[in-house]
């Protein structure tokens, strides 16, 4: 069999003929049977909403008889009390306004089943005159979509309420940090002095930089009087951090006193400190230890030198700085950490301070401060001692303050709590007792 024209006819692949045939079968459907059977509701009503006419689709959607409905029921009638209520106070308005309304959402009513959510769209067809004739109106079900906008609305809610929940337990973890802190801070003082006295012939500043505001630190200090008008003063480092470094510091600190006040004989005092480590704690299985240099101050006044006497178990020197500009340690060879060994060797030294001159006492978080580009090198006991000689003479307020600096500038270097103590003779002594200087971070 040939086409006109003399040309075989292709034959057919079984893809394309059934496409043929479902065209075909489309083409064969009535406009009635697409209009009853439609995937949508259809319904047109005159102009006072009366149903003059509706499809099977929307009939059977809302389980309701065409005899019941067409000419006995208005298109609102049809609708929730809410879906009513709107078409009367909006729907009907605007569309008589406007001639056309498109994708409104309603509620309509089923016999069985509860509410069913739709989408509708509505058209007044007008006569040759322009004069309105009828609605017409189209209904989707949206059930499939308000169950999705449903949980949309449910996960949103669930979002917002964990993070309100995460925004309560950050505010509350915060309150929580805060109160810690205070807590730590009011035991933190009570560990060491909260100002140190007025010594007569003698000026004294201190500070106390905590490294990590959540931890109890580990330093120590205390400056008091002893019997024939001496004064002792110590500056030490416990082992460890938090509850148990408190522990051992207020341990050491009361000794210390009570040491003192028997015998204020420096090196005696930290043998009888070490003596009561080593019997707390070794004997448990749980050794603690600390640094600690202890100080006798004799203010000379007017009759004659000021001597200090300095005992050191494992404490790094204490640093002069002289009158003259120079700046030297005081070394304390020999001596070892406080309550390791049952007798524990203990280093001692001695000097004369002059009018001008100042001692100053600090713990290794200064010289162990971390320093360079990659916080790699150790500030170390040589850059202090050119530090002390740059800054020489100086009172014992001006070396707090030049220190204070310094660990400032060391940054995040600065990972250790550092306690600074200096005491020294006025450049011009007075018979008034001086003012006494505290720093603290």
């Amino acid at each position: 069999m040939c086409r006109t024209g003399g040309v075989p006819d292709s034959p057919e692949t079984g893809d394309e003929a059934s496409t043929d045939a479902a065209f075909t079968a489309l083409l064969e459907d009535s406009a009635e049977d697409l209009y009853e059977s439609a995937p949508c509701g259809y319904l047109s009503t005159l102009m006072d909403g009366t149903i003059a006419k509706i499809n099977n689709t929307l009939l059977d959607w809302l389980g309701l008889d065409r005899e019941a409905v067409a000419g006995r029921k208005r298109f609102a009638d049809l609708l929730t009390i809410g879906g009513k209520l709107y078409h009367e106070t909006h729907f009907a308005p605007l569309l008589r306004m406007q001639g056309e309304l498109r994708g409104i959402a309603l509620d309509m009513r089923r016999q069985e089943g509860g509410p069913l959510p739709v989408l509708v769209s509505a058209v007044i067809k007008h006569g040759s005159e322009g004069e309105p004739l009828l609605i017409r109106i189209t209904v989707f079900d949206a059930s499939d979509r308000r169950s999705y906008e449903k949980e949309l609305l449910h996960r949103r809610k669930e979002a917002e309420r964990a993070h309100a929940e995460a925004d309560e337990a950050r505010r509350q973890a915060e309150a929580d940090r805060a109160r810690l802190a205070e807590a730590l801070a009011v035991l933190q003082r009570s560990l060491v002095p909260d100002s140190l006295p007025a010594v007569p012939g003698v000026e004294t500043a201190v500070h106390y930089h905590t490294a990590a505001p959540d931890q109890l630190g580990g330093d120590f200090y205390d400056l008091f009087p002893v019997s024939g008008g001496r004064w002792a003063f110590f500056l030490g480092d416990v082992c460890g951090k938090g509850p148990e470094a408190a522990s051992l510091t207020s341990l050491t600190r009361y000794t210390l006193r009570a040491a003192a006040h028997h015998d204020p004989d420096p090196a005696s005092a930290l043998t009888t400190l070490n003596a009561v480590l080593h019997e707390r704690y070794t004997g448990d299985g749980d050794p603690r230890y600390c640094t600690c240099i202890f100080g006798i101050i004799e203010p000379g006044g007017d009759h004659g030198p000021t001597t200090v006497r300095l005992a050191s178990g494992g404490h790094p020197p204490a640093l002069v700085l002289r009158s003259d500009g120079r700046a030297e340690y005081l070394p304390t060879p020999g001596g070892l950490l406080i309550g390791v060994l049952p007798s524990a060797p203990i280093g001692t030294a001695e000097t004369v301070l002059a009018p001008g001159d100042t001692v100053v006492l600090y713990t290794d978080g200064l010289t162990e401060a971390r320093t360079g580009p990659g916080r790699d090198d150790l500030y170390g006991e040589d850059a202090l001692h050119a530090f002390a000689t740059d800054h020489a003479p100086a009172s014992p307020d001006e070396v707090i303050i030049a220190l204070t600096g310094l660990l400032e500038s060391f940054g995040d270097g600065l990972d250790d709590d550092t306690a600074l103590l200096a005491l020294g003779v006025p450049a011009a002594p007075s018979l008034i007792a001086p003012s006494t200087t505290s720093h603290a971070s």
